[in-house]
């Protein structure tokens, strides 16, 4: 893949603000607090607020996106924190999944076509290493009738049970539908109906 700007994302992220805000994720966060430090992966880390998060906690963090913009975003939020990590610009579907590699996975808003979800789902287990976790917050259907953000297109949306049955390879801890008041910078704000996942290899 090229590193040329391009995407419909570097588009949204031309900005001087952070599109999502620079605070992580608040399921993220909650979750990755009470985990020890290792290797964490973050595919679609837009511009970087959960990777950086990850960073200042001591995390290996490994990120990847479509975005120039949202590196270059990433870089200059990680500059801010005094933190590092590697940021690829990468498609999801050229991803070669290291296995055995990842302590952690985080997935927020990481919508995808049905097709290449279950793709990409069936393989996160082979890249966590034993006792690793995947994170998950997106979008479910109920969001169709919410503003706060998210694919307007029904097949891209998340539920409860897209994750149960797809992600069967991992123990869920907790796998649930809520109603939550987002506010994450201009693009995520207000009601919005999400699915939230963590689950242990």
């Amino acid at each position: 893949m090229e590193n040329t700007k391009g995407s419909p994302w570097d588009v949204r992220y031309e900005r001087e603000d952070y599109v999502f805000g620079k605070e992580p994720n608040v399921y993220f966060k909650e979750k990755i607090s009470t985990l020890n430090p290792g290797k964490i992966l973050v595919p679609a880390a837009g511009e970087g607020r959960d990777a950086v998060y990850a960073a200042m906690l001591g995390w290996d963090v490994h990120a990847f996106d479509l975005s120039v913009v949202g590196k270059e975003k990433a870089f200059k939020l990680a500059r801010e924190m005094k933190v590092e990590m590697v940021f690829d610009i990468l498609n999801i579907s050229d991803f070669t999944y290291p296995e055995n590699t990842y302590n952690a996975v985080a997935m927020t808003y990481f919508h995808l076509s049905p097709l290449l979800r279950k793709i990409v789902y069936a393989n996160i287990y082979k890249v966590l290493k034993p006792g690793g976790v995947l994170i998950i917050e997106a979008f479910n259907p109920e969001q169709l009738k919410n503003n706060s953000g998210g694919p307007k297109d029904e097949t891209l949306l998340i539920s409860k049970q897209i994750l149960e049955q797809e992600l069967q390879g991992l123990r869920a801890i907790e796998c649930f539908e809520k109603d939550i008041e987002l506010s994450e910078g201009g693009g995520h704000v207000g009601k919005a109906s999400v699915v939230r996942y963590f689950g242990v290899r």
